[in-house]
């Protein structure tokens, strides 16, 4: 009887933890796809230029998109429903944040930077779910030298070297690969040891947030080094 009983909570825990899994990962794609089609409409239809010039929209979009993750992360367990709402609405803001790529990078350098981006996302977050090593160290001194980085970053807007910045994309790029791979794990952790008692969407919510920060960061950086020799400026 005891057997049967923990066979069957071990079937209930693999297909609760893949229905969050679906949920994750199928709100992450949905955000990634409506970043893209925002960013492709707002370029062809509205013309970013004319956007752009608008300092006060812009500012506005920048703000609205730097704090906005702070209140979905914070809603999330409280009003996962909503959370939701915010999180599409955040990458719709992110699409026209990017709208400028088109005008900047051509075609071509940014489906080699979204499939060279989702090779590695696919990768990483594959290994966070399935390695039994403890990627905790990693994900913390990945998110201490992004700090760092994005310091770096600050100080050489003022410099504008050309080198230093090529450089940065591809730290960057191994930062973010590495915080691809903790996410998932902690994600993966945090839906183990909340074993039902919390709001499995808003925990989805959450996830699909942060791997889509990591995703859409992965992929500006790919596209920097990929449009090197194409800048439209």
């Amino acid at each position: 009887m005891n057997n049967y009983q923990d066979d069957r909570r071990m079937v209930n825990n693999a297909v609760g933890f893949n229905d969050f899994l679906t949920k994750m990962y199928g709100w992450m794609s949905l955000a990634v796809l409506i970043s893209a089609a925002t960013a492709y409409f707002m370029s062809s239809v509205f013309g970013i230029a004319g956007l752009m010039q608008n300092r006060w929209l812009m500012w506005g979009s920048l703000l609205v998109w730097f704090f906005m993750p702070f209140v979905i992360t914070s809603q999330a367990m409280k009003r996962p429903s909503l959370s939701f709402i915010f999180l599409m609405l955040y990458a719709m803001i992110t699409g026209v944040m990017f709208s400028s790529i088109f005008l900047t990078y051509t075609g071509t350098s940014i489906v080699a930077a979204f499939l060279s981006s989702a090779a590695i996302f696919i990768t990483m977050t594959l290994f966070g779910l399935t390695t039994k090593r403890d990627l905790t160290k990693w994900g913390t001194q990945a998110s201490a030298a992004l700090i760092a980085l994005i310091v770096a970053m600050i100080i050489n807007m003022f410099l504008r070297s050309s080198i230093i910045a090529f450089v940065f994309s591809v730290i960057a790029i191994v930062i973010f690969t590495i915080l691809t791979a903790s996410d998932t794990q902690r994600m993966k952790n945090i839906y183990n040891q909340a074993n039902g008692q919390v709001s499995t969407t808003g925990l989805a919510v959450i996830g699909a947030l942060q791997l889509y920060l990591d995703f859409v960061n992965l992929f500006s950086q790919m596209l920097s080094i990929f449009g090197l020799g194409d800048n439209r400026d």
